[in-house]
């Protein structure tokens, strides 16, 4: 598999991690699009939130609550934040790879895109 967020993950592909647990790696995205822009992967190799099998369902609440400590550490908690997860072509997905983008500093808009 030629993943690149399973390199990250494996620690083959060097990145500045934010943070590293037992199934959950975050890292800045290399194409920021707010002052804060972190990514947030599950280290198992999930295509998208549709391929997330109902016995792992709970990876994807482990990445929302590794988004709200990033978002408590880094003081961004009171003034607000957005966690994007874009599944497939046409929701905006570039890596096949499970990830949320945790996004802050700036003013969110809506519709988003």
């Amino acid at each position: 598999m030629d993943c690149i967020f399973c390199g990250i993950a494996g620690g083959s592909v060097p990145a500045t991690l934010v943070y590293e647990g037992e199934r959950v790696v975050a890292f800045p995205d290399l194409n920021p699009q707010a002052p804060t822009h972190i990514l947030i992967i599950p280290k198992a190799h999930y295509a998208s939130i549709q391929d997330v099998p109902p016995a792992d369902i709970g990876i994807v609440a482990e990445l929302a609550a590794i988004a709200q400590e990033l978002a408590r550490a880094r003081g961004i908690w009171p003034s607000g934040y957005r966690l994007v997860v874009n599944s497939g072509p046409q929701g905006g997905q570039t890596v096949g790879h499970l990830h949320v983008h945790l996004l802050a500093g700036r003013q969110m808009m809506w519709p988003p895109g």
